[in-house]
């Protein structure tokens, strides 16, 4: 069922799909917020996370899911291929086979919230900025249903 997910440390091409994906979706995020997050990615985020590619029928990457400490730690879709399975494919992975059942989102990323909502997700607390300490309120989210 999982045969398009294998582990991956590809930095450069998952940083790629990270960057695009962000600025088809996190239309709040200022340009050097931005800027900010792009060069801590593979340096302060990705070594901390087991990373999960999804390959496409052309066998290229065009999503990725990061897991640590038990919860869903960043899900990315190229936008190309958002809408077409590949972020339901990789959460599922994350849950049925990881056992994974919390994530944290963006407040202001409403597309991530219901996505995750269509999942069973629900918000059980909030935090008014996000882990670096910017005004980015992050909701923490919590498996309740399948």
């Amino acid at each position: 069922m999982y045969e398009q997910i294998e582990k991956c440390n590809d930095y450069t091409t998952l940083t790629r799909i990270w960057l695009a994906s962000v600025k088809a979706t996190h239309h709040f995020l200022t340009d050097e917020d931005v800027e900010y997050y792009h060069h801590k990615l593979p340096v302060c985020y990705m070594p901390h996370v087991s990373l999960y590619a999804v390959r496409n029928d052309e066998n290229a990457i065009c999503g990725f899911i990061g897991i640590a400490e038990g919860m869903i730690q960043m899900l990315f879709v190229h936008p190309d291929y958002m809408g077409k399975g590949y972020g339901s494919q990789l959460l599922r992975f994350a849950v049925e086979t990881k056992g994974i059942g919390l994530v944290d989102v963006n407040e202001q990323n409403t597309r991530a919230l219901e996505f995750y909502r269509r999942h069973g997700f629900v918000v059980v607390s909030r935090d008014p900025v996000d882990g670096e300490g910017k005004p980015y309120p992050i909701l923490h989210m919590e498996l309740r249903c399948k």
